[in-house]
């Protein structure tokens, strides 16, 4: 299969235990969109910065978004916060809404079955990029499952997930993240 026809939007990618850089150490990033064109883009899932929106936008045009939590997104513009909408059809699996407005984000975040979470950056990749990336397996590529939107999404997102892949996967989930220091 020829990169161009490669297709990754709505797939989690676990980073390797070999990623240890800051940024995708144990990440775990739903590709929002992904082209030959065009690159990819996607949001990192379970690095909450511990900051709610209150924390970061205090005018009262944004109290209904004040508890929402704060994630970092990836390292592209890390000064831009913005906000994403996730909810689980059925029929089809996970549903996504990047970049939302304000006004909006308040809508679906009233809405049954849908979390809103607020992103400050975004994870990308030149076209090309991200398949030279998967083919040195960098990146462990899973399909999202129904549980995602229940579970908590922190640091422990990445090994979960993995535990629930394979027993290989589970091993590499269960090992220590600094082995040589054993």
């Amino acid at each position: 299969m020829s990169d161009s026809q490669i297709k990754l939007e709505g797939t989690l990618i676990l980073a390797d235990p070999s990623l240890r850089d800051g940024f995708f150490n144990r990440s775990v990033i739903l590709l929002a969109s992904h082209t030959a064109e065009e690159g990819a883009l996607g949001l990192i899932l379970n690095h909450p910065t511990g900051h709610n929106v209150g924390h970061f936008l205090k005018d009262e045009a944004f109290a209904n978004l004040a508890k929402i939590p704060v994630h970092i997104g990836g390292p592209v513009a890390k000064e831009q916060l913005s906000f994403s909408a996730f909810w689980w059809n059925p029929h089809d699996g996970l549903h996504w809404q990047l970049r939302l407005p304000a006004h909006e984000a308040i809508e679906r975040s009233k809405q049954p079955g849908i979390i809103v979470r607020a992103f400050v950056g975004y994870s990308g990749w030149t076209p090309g990029q991200l398949e030279s990336e998967l083919r040195r397996d960098s990146w462990i590529p899973a399909r999202p499952e129904p549980s995602l939107l229940g579970r908590e999404h922190n640091e422990k997102l990445w090994s979960e997930i993995l535990k629930e892949m394979s027993p290989y996967h589970r091993i590499l989930a269960e090992a220590p993240e600094h082995p040589e220091a054993n």
